[in-house]
Order: C-alpha cells, then sequence, then structure tokens
C-alpha cells in the first residue's frame, strides 16, 4: 500500500485520476487537454499511477486508453473498513455517484495481481470446483468460442443460445457473453422485480479476462462492457466483481475465499 499512498500523495496525480472518474477511458491526449501541464509529465505521473496499480491501461486499435483501477482503493477499504460501517460507506458512495452522474465509457475496468501462475488461475475460471467457491455460481461448457455456456447458482440453470464463449485462448484470454435472466434464475435469487425486469430488458453484455505473466504473479484485467449508455446493469456488477475477485485472488493465494458480505451486496456480485 506505500506506493497507492506516494502515488495519492501527488496533487497533479489526484487531478489525474478525478478525471479518469468523470470520464473513463481517456487517452493521454484527452487527459493533457484538462491539464495545464506538459505531455511528458502527465505520461510520468501515469506511469507512477499506474505502477500503484491505481490506473489500468487498454489498447483499443492504435490508441491505449487508460482506466481508472479500484483494486488497491478496494483493498484499502478491506483493510480499515469494518463490515458494520461498510453499508454506510457504500449508501454514501452510491448517493455521491447518483448525484454526479458521472459521463464516460459504459463499462467496467478492473485490474489485480495475483500470486499464482496462468494455468491455474485459468482453472479458478472455468472449473466449477473453483467458482462454486468464490462467485458462488458455476459453468457447463467446453470453453471453445462459440460453445454454449449453462450458468447454474442457487440451484437454478439458465442456458441461452446466445449465451456463448467469445474467445478462448487457455492460460491468456477468455472472454464470453453475460447471462440470461430468466423468471427461474430471478426467483432463485429473489431478485427485486423491477430491478430484474430493467436488466433483463438491456442488451447482452459481454466480460473479458486477460492474463498477463509478469515473473512469480499474474496480471489479470477484467473488462466488462458492451452495455447500454445509463445501463442499470452497469451499476450493479461494478459493485459484484470487486468482491468476486478479491476473494479469487484470496483463494488462489490462501486458499480460502473472503466472507461473503451482506445479502444486498451478495445479491449483486452473484446476478450482476
Amino acid at each position: 500500500m506505500d506506493e497507492v499512498f506516494k502515488a495519492l500523495a501527488d496533487a497533479s496525480r489526484r487531478r489525474l485520476l478525478d478525471g479518469l472518474n468523470t470520464r473513463n477511458g481517456q487517452t493521454l491526449r484527452e487527459l493533457c487537454a484538462g491539464l495545464d501541464m506538459a505531455r511528458q509529465s502527465v505520461s510520468k505521473h501515469l506511469a507512477v499511477l499506474e505502477a500503484a496499480g491505481l490506473v489500468t491501461t487498454i489498447r483499443r486499435g492504435r490508441e491505449k486508453l487508460h482506466y481508472l483501477n479500484a483494486e488497491p482503493i478496494n483493498a484499502i477499504a478491506e483493510r480499515w473498513i469494518s463490515r458494520y460501517d461498510r453499508a454506510r460507506v457504500e449508501a454514501l458512495a452510491d448517493l455521491k455517484r447518483a448525484l454526479e452522474q458521472p459521463m464516460g465509457n459504459p463499462e467496467f475496468v478492473y485490474t489485480t495481481y495475483i500470486n499464482t501462475t496462468p494455468e491455474r488461475l485459468w482453472q479458478a475460471l472455468t472449473d466449477p470446483a473453483f467458482t462454486g467457491r468464490y462467485w458462488g455460481v458455476t459453468f457447463e461448457s467446453d470453453w471453445k468460442p462459440g460453445s454454449t455456456m449453462v450458468w447454474e447458482g442457487h440451484g437454478a440453470k439458465t442456458a441461452d443460445p446466445a449465451q456463448v464463449v467469445l474467445e478462448s485462448d487457455p492460460y491468456r484470454r477468455l472472454s464470453y457473453s453475460w447471462h440470461t435472466f430468466t423468471p427461474e434464475f430471478i426467483e432463485a435469487f429473489e431478485m427485486d422485480a423491477d430491478i430484474a425486469a430493467q436488466w433483463a430488458g438491456e442488451r447482452r453484455s459481454k466480460v473479458t479476462f486477460d492474463i498477463e505473466p509478469l515473473g512469480r504473479m499474474v496480471k489479470l484485467t477484467v473488462v466488462h462492457d458492451d452495455f447500454e449508455p445509463g445501463s442499470t446493469m452497469l451499476d450493479g456488477i461494478s459493485n459484484g466483481w470487486p468482491h468476486i475477485l478479491s476473494s479469487l485472488k484470496s483463494l488462489l493465494e490462501t486458499g480460502e475465499t473472503l466472507p461473503s458480505p451482506d445479502a444486498d451486496t451478495d445479491l449483486a456480485a452473484e446476478t450482476g
């Protein structure tokens, strides 16, 4: 955490993070336009933020896009905010987001570093024995591009011809379309009827896992995108993914998952 606090100690770097919080997925040119600072200085600050894990980058064609990464901040919250205070903190954060209504690319991006191997991480993403432990959801698939996926959680199975594996490069990259909100699934997870109707009415999104070996660690970048502008589903998965991925990291590094969050967060984590 020392690198995180050192990175946050500089006002210019905090302004860069504020800019990404307002509109995520910006290029270096776009970030420079909002600051009275030389391009080289902005690049150096971004390098510090990326080294601290506060910013992650993704290449789209010839452009390099910068995203605010929540993982280090989430780790700080996990360390110092008790489960009794978390509900109040999250409620205030939700209110702040609702009032500010930040604009940006409708997608979720999250990077974490795990002390494991690409092979072990791939198994954790695809093997029901693993996913059932840290996620509470299991998959039936041969993990070949174009193959269907059957999701199962809380005793409810969801299958749909459009619920498929999109990309599968073992130990490197995995992508699939998000699940279908069937009546059985909604009932099993005791979802709010209005929320379920909103999410079921939105177009199907997709999630991509990029795996990159870094010495004795693995860098995992998760991109969940293809949302409609103003998507309510995006809010749901943004609350759920950090706990799922933190629990995945804990399982691979310690053999134990994180304690389950409260019921409302758990619902968002497993259904979002």
